[in-house]
């Protein structure tokens, strides 16, 4: 079969199954030429999130390839977020993902409910511990000197959005650890109760553990974005988080002028 091959119109009057002739590529292995064709609707806007995506047979047909073939695309696809897959019903292009801002701490249950969507903490641990090597040098504190930790994940209905493992000074927070985090989460408390002056923002991408994986509800294999954060008071650190977002649901920046001020809307 000819490599210029056109999808044509299904029955379906899905705003998605409209699409225009395809000229695909021939140094690109099969089910990279599906995936980018895909991707290339998302990106210039013919599909856009929420669209339904022509069936598994009809790519099947319209391209001229087998099953396994189509199917390694789509999967792929949803590996990297771009399209989601319900059973029984078919793909669609998946909703943007929520970007959260470098240069700002910014509270995520605000941030999910602005955008219409609901937000659910679970608090996981709530302990005092003494502090590792690394813990204490980046608090600040004497090795096995007491320390507040916290781990937490937070969903966006219904679905894991970031696992936050948290440990904070007892010198600059003494009742952190008396808080009922159930009600208030413990950045929005830090926020509200402790004047921070200097934060520092360190992301690294990385697969997550077996156990950081269960959490999030994701597969082991997929890569996540780790976002790292401390913040002082008075060059008196406060808090050191690790914040572990799937890369298929999340992703980090900003925009900010020149002055270093960020630019909120």
């Amino acid at each position: 079969m000819s490599s210029k091959l056109s999808l044509v119109r299904p029955a379906s009057r899905n705003k998605a199954s409209g699409v225009d002739a395809a000229q695909l590529p021939q140094n690109v292995a099969l089910y990279q030429q599906i995936k980018d064709f895909i991707a290339s609707k998302i990106q210039d806007g013919t599909w856009n999130a929420g669209d339904r995506l022509p069936s598994e047979n009809d790519l099947v047909v319209q391209f001229g390839m087998s099953r396994m073939t189509v199917n390694r695309a789509l999967r792929e696809l949803v590996e990297q977020g771009r399209i989601k897959r319900i059973a029984g019903v078919g793909s669609f292009v998946a909703d943007e993902k929520p970007q959260a801002n470098l240069l700002q701490i910014v509270s995520l249950a605000e941030d999910i409910r602005r955008r219409g969507h609901d937000y659910q903490c679970n608090v996981v641990t709530v302990e005092r511990v003494s502090a590792s090597l690394e813990i204490a040098s980046a608090l600040g504190l004497g090795t096995g000197e007491s320390v507040f930790h916290t781990v937490c994940v937070h969903l966006e209905d219904g679905v894991p959005m970031q696992l936050e493992d948290r440990y904070v000074n007892p010198r600059v927070v003494p009742d952190f650890i008396q808080q009922d985090f159930h009600h208030e989460q413990p950045s929005d408390f830090l926020v509200r109760t402790v004047l921070f002056d200097q934060m520092e923002h360190v992301v690294d991408a990385v697969l997550p553990t077996a156990a950081q994986a269960g959490l999030l509800q994701m597969d082991a294999h997929l890569p996540c974005l780790l976002l790292t954060r401390r913040t002082w008071t008075r060059e008196t650190p406060i808090t050191l988080v690790r914040c572990l977002h799937p890369g298929t649901r999340y992703r980090l920046g900003s925009r900010f002028r020149t002055d270093g001020n960020a630019v909120t809307s």
